[in-house]
């Protein structure tokens, strides 16, 4: 099924995106909330000194990753993710770059549309099989991938006669899709909805074209009598053409007209329902909710709201970890660690690393904040996996609240629990601006104990 209809559903899926404002909006949420401000690595070989130098080293690589140079790593990330949900599939190519290049890791990546592999490619190959494009080895395990050398779509790769393909192993691919069932390639997201998309479109034009229509009439000047109207009147201009088209504010006069009759535009029954259920139609489809789909929250509370993101936020996490951290974070990292490992930068090519996703922004921060200090002091989650759910570093954090501290106590200030208060050492105590100040108590000490 893909094989036969996967291309014409990739087409029509970038036409709704471009021309559809919910279809555009759908694919937003999802990449927005999959990859927000990007999923971050952390080296995790549990070896310090090694994890300080090797995300130093990625960090300098991230802003040159780009085989376009124009984005950055996490830049990447929400271009793939994209691709991911509109066009159901994307390729990434590992790029090896010479030292003489200047790249703190010679190593980038090249971001390929589906339309690169080649689907005409099908049957057998020797001991092993090409599905669409994929070859497999007689096992059934990925060997290789066979890609256009330019766009099929692109004007100068079909003149230079760019459409053969050829063999790229698999270790140098990442093929990022969702897979729904053991298919070799992927579909758009909003595949089950394309055709609602469509009817929504066509409903809300004819509905305009309806009402533009009425409008165009102000009046028609009919005979006095029936006899003299006729069966079809004859509608005339200032110079005796027959009237075929309407415009706004348009007196039409009928043969023998004496008699005048205004228009009267009909109200549009059922419009707001019929496109509210739609659009809880396309919502499902592209798995968002409806209030994101449509920046419409008058149908919800607090409660509502919150019940209703928990289930979205598991998909999230669902397709995170489960599909796009496996499939294109994790050979990325792979191939980094050998690439940096090859160039004498690290000395392992295979460095443990642990990803954090972005963090969900908050309904109520004061209750989230409550429920993860409840969790830190029951024993149920540490101060460093708190600090990475709200996606940044613990050991950067914790290096700045320490470097904080000392500064605060190099300057002889203390933070009260009053955040509008700061006192000086020695002249107020934390939290009692009369008691007296614990000479062997520095004022970082305090404030840990306030």
């Amino acid at each position: 099924e893909i094989g036969v209809a996967g291309a014409l559903l990739r087409d029509r899926m970038r036409d709704l995106v471009r021309n559809n404002p919910h279809a555009a909006k759908a694919v937003a949420v999802l990449v927005n909330n999959i990859i927000g401000a990007g999923i971050m690595p952390r080296a995790a070989s549990g070896d310090d000194k090694l994890d300080r130098k090797v995300d130093a080293l990625f960090e300098r690589w991230t802003a040159d990753c780009d085989a376009d140079g124009q984005l950055d790593f996490y830049g990447l990330q929400t271009l793939i993710c994209r691709e991911m949900v509109e066009a159901g599939e994307v390729l990434v190519r590992r790029r090896l770059r010479r030292a003489s290049d200047g790249l703190p890791v010679p190593l980038q990546l090249q971001v390929l549309e589906a339309d690169f592999l080649d689907a005409s490619k099908s049957g057998v190959l020797g001991a092993g099989r090409l599905v669409q494009g994929i070859e497999f080895d007689p096992v059934g395990k990925r060997r290789a991938y066979w890609l256009h050398a330019e766009h099929p779509g692109d004007a100068w790769g079909a003149l230079n006669g760019a459409l053969g393909s050829r063999p790229v192993p698999a270790t140098e691919v990442a093929h990022v899709y969702e897979k729904q069932r053991t298919q070799a390639r992927g579909v758009p997201w909003g595949a089950p909805v394309i055709r609602s998309l469509r009817d929504l479109d066509d409903y809300e034009v004819a509905e305009l074209v309806r009402k533009k229509t009425e409008a165009c009439v102000t009046a028609i000047v009919f005979g006095d009598d029936e006899a003299q109207q006729g069966i079809a009147p004859s509608v005339v201009d200032a110079d005796g053409n027959r009237v075929e088209l309407f415009e706004p504010g348009l007196i039409a006069y009928a043969r023998g007209g004496k008699d005048i009759r205004f228009n009267q535009p009909s109200a549009t029954g059922g419009y707001g329902e019929y496109k509210r259920a739609s659009l809880h139609t396309i919502s499902a489809g592209f798995r968002v909710p409806y209030e994101l789909l449509t920046g419409d929250l008058s149908q919800v509370n607090y409660s509502s709201i919150r019940a209703g993101l928990v289930e979205f936020r598991r998909m999230i996490d669902a397709v995170q970890w489960q599909l796009f951290i496996p499939m294109f974070c994790a050979p990325v990292w792979r191939w980094f660690t050998e690439a940096a490992w090859a160039a004498g930068q690290i000395p392992s090519p295979d460095v443990p690393v642990e990803w954090q996703p972005p963090k969900f922004e908050a309904v109520d921060p004061q209750k989230d904040a409550m429920a993860d200090l409840l969790a830190i002091r029951s024993g149920t989650m540490t101060l460093a996996q708190a600090i990475a759910r709200q996606g940044r570093n613990p050991d950067a954090v914790l290096a700045e609240i320490a470097a904080t501290n000392a500064k605060l106590d190099e300057l002889g200030l203390v933070l009260d629990s009053d955040p509008r208060r700061v006192t000086k050492t020695g002249s107020a105590q934390a939290g009692d601006p009369t008691a007296p100040a614990d000479p062997e108590t520095t004022p970082a000490q305090a404030d840990q104990q306030d």
